[in-house]
């Protein structure tokens, strides 16, 4: 039996943004954020000191393989369960997760398979998770590219005070802190959606329906658009070349040469330029979304070529705030037009195929740059990955089916 997950009006819901739904799953989606922002600094360096980039890299992997593997089914159960069913499950899950390497840390040296295990757990639980946050957007906000921009600052704002506070509280009492902190944001997160008060669900006519058939009607939906497939194909690209390497390759060249700190506030510069750039995607509507983001994404590519030319930290900070941006207004164009644009019965669906294709590439570039490093200098690594950045600005502008797509 397939279940349309889409919401009929609240009738005592205001007209603008802020309802108490947005209100809740803002609250959910802020605190969450503001944990996932405090990781990469703790595996970065709490990791990275204790079994090195290949290490970090491992680490990071292994939580992205089941994310990848899973996803798919993910989307199939949040179109089936509801996708608030899934998250608060999946934050559940993570708490436990969080929590047992937080203990290893405060009682000595966690072995790798726990770290590796843990991380095991977290993707999995992250596949159930994901392709909600895009189908909740449509149930607690009439306004998506609205409801979009304001999370995206939400995302900045984390990105600014996360690595920070990460930073303090690993120089005050260690590695254990941060998870301990971020268990608790899925505690509050989980508690959060709980309260979202959804309209019940309007059901379509019962008819028999397995896994493998709603997965073929995911694909189906998927494959249709070519402007989708297009953009998740330049992302692969992408993640192997530049989201994979970028983190272990960037926190050891800045931690190295100007030390520990510096690198949580170039994440901060990071979390800044994406406060920018979604404010500036909140007020901009362009025409043809698509087109507007691709070409913004230039600006991404100074991310990698700052670190790679080893300028001083006002200069790595600039560099990731224009980069931010970029990131920002990309990701709210992307957003928007994925659920403005695909029906509210398979938008779970949908959205896991996306967000499937576009992360195994990074899966693969986290797998492969610790083996890689070991032969060809960081340095040179990110001058290929800024390369790689400026090479997919001019791939999703030349692509005829994602510059003309129109914003509906």
């Amino acid at each position: 039996m397939t279940a349309l997950y889409d919401r009929e009006p609240s009738v005592a819901a205001p007209a603008g943004l802020w309802t108490r739904d947005f209100v809740l799953y803002f609250g959910a989606r802020s605190v969450s954020l503001l944990g996932d922002s405090m990781m990469p600094v703790a595996t970065a360096l709490a990791v990275g000191a204790i079994y090195g980039v290949a290490g970090v890299g491992y680490v990071l992997a292994i939580c992205t393989a089941p994310f990848v593997a899973f996803i798919l089914f993910g989307g199939v159960f949040a179109d089936r369960l509801g996708a608030r069913a899934m998250m608060v499950t999946a934050d559940i899950i993570r708490i436990f997760t969080q929590t047992a390497v937080a203990v290893a840390f405060f009682t000595g040296t966690p072995p790798l398979w726990l770290l590796l295990a843990a991380s095991f757990l977290s993707g999995t639980a992250s596949a159930m998770f994901q392709p909600g946050v895009n189908g909740m957007i449509p149930l607690v906000a009439e306004d998506p590219q609205r409801a979009n921009g304001t999370l995206k600052i939400a995302d900045a704002m984390t990105q600014l005070g996360g690595p920070v506070l990460a930073g303090v509280l690993m120089a005050l009492t260690g590695a254990g802190a941060v998870y301990a902190v971020d268990a608790g944001t899925f505690l509050i997160s989980g508690l959060c959606l709980a309260l979202i008060r959804l309209a019940p669900a309007r059901r379509a006519k019962e008819e028999r329906s397995t896994v493998l058939v709603d997965l073929r009607r995911g694909w189906v939906e998927f494959r249709s658009r070519s402007w989708m497939w297009s953009v998740i194909l330049i992302w692969v690209v992408f993640g192997i070349l530049v989201f994979g390497p970028f983190v272990p390759l960037s926190s050891r060249l800045i931690g190295d040469r100007l030390g520990e700190a510096a690198y949580g506030w170039v994440m901060a510069g990071l979390g800044a330029g994406t406060v920018l750039g979604g404010v500036i995607a909140m007020r901009f509507r362009p025409s043809r979304p698509l087109a507007a983001g691709g070409a913004a994404i230039v600006g991404f590519g100074f991310m990698p070529l700052v670190v790679a030319l080893e300028l001083p930290l006002p200069l790595l900070m600039a560099g990731h705030l224009v980069g931010g941006m970029a990131l920002a207004f990309w990701a709210v164009m992307w957003s928007t037009s994925v659920q403005t644009q695909v029906a509210p019965d398979v938008l779970n669906r949908v959205t896991a195929y996306e967000i499937a294709g576009s992360v195994s590439g990074i899966a693969v570039g986290q797998a492969l740059v610790g083996p890689v490093s070991e032969v060809v200098s960081s340095r040179d690594l990110l001058f290929v990955s800024a390369g790689a950045s400026f090479a997919v600005c001019a791939a999703l502008l030349l692509t005829p089916s994602i510059r003309r797509l129109h914003r509906t």
